[in-house]
């Protein structure tokens, strides 16, 4: 979803910069960066490491609420494409999953500020045991389709994310944002997903389905 489908990562920063700052530390841009695609429990842990004396579900719950009053008040920046292939993808008739490390209620807001069915379903951050790099995720939405994880294509932006795409078996292609991706076994790097199609999608699986780990 962030970064993905939503280009909310600016958000995050800012939010995870108030935080930090709030408790006496500092929060650079390139610490940002490495957090990006990570589960929020996880996350919560580096910052309490960098000063924020607060349990971790506290931060991840005051990191989202800072970040959803950002999407009321600022709006839900979409990726470039991201929106029109969703929506070429269900004219299509292909079965579509929202998998997200934020949390179901974040998820859940965005979806519905989405003016059209987008997803069959969501699996969020609150949703599983293990997050992203973790194959868990991504195992989990194809368990929940009913569909074999090597008939799915992940879309990936972040690291973590791509990782945990490839692990589980996914083709998995990269569409990077604010970090490279290149060297971590995607099946294909897409510049954008402006211009893409479902005949894109289609066409990405059949060529690369027998590569995928299984």
């Amino acid at each position: 979803m962030d970064g993905t489908l939503i280009d909310t990562e600016p958000y995050w920063m800012a939010a995870e910069t108030v935080l930090v700052e709030s408790y006496g530390g500092t929060w650079t841009h390139e610490q940002a960066l490495q957090l990006i695609g990570s589960g929020l429990l996880d996350s919560a842990r580096v910052f309490q490491a960098a000063g924020v004396d607060l349990e971790a579900q506290e931060i991840v719950d005051r990191l989202t609420d800072s970040v959803l009053e950002a999407l009321r008040t600022q709006g839900v920046p979409f990726r470039p494409g991201a929106r029109e292939l969703l929506a070429d993808l269900r004219a299509a008739g292909i079965r579509t999953a929202l998998v997200t490390m934020s949390l179901r209620r974040m998820a859940s807001d965005v979806v519905d500020l989405i003016d059209f069915d987008a997803f069959d379903l969501v699996v969020a951050g609150d949703d599983v045991e293990l997050p992203k790099p973790h194959p868990e995720p991504y195992l989990r939405a194809a368990e929940l389709l009913g569909v074999d994880i090597a008939d799915t294509v992940a879309i990936e932006d972040s690291r973590t994310g791509v990782a945990s795409g490839v692990a589980s078996g996914a083709v998995t292609v990269g569409v990077p944002n604010l970090i490279p991706l290149d060297g971590l076994g995607a099946h294909e790097l897409w510049e954008t997903l402006a211009g893409r199609t479902a005949d894109d999608v289609i066409a990405l699986h059949a060529q690369h389905a027998k590569e995928v780990v299984r």
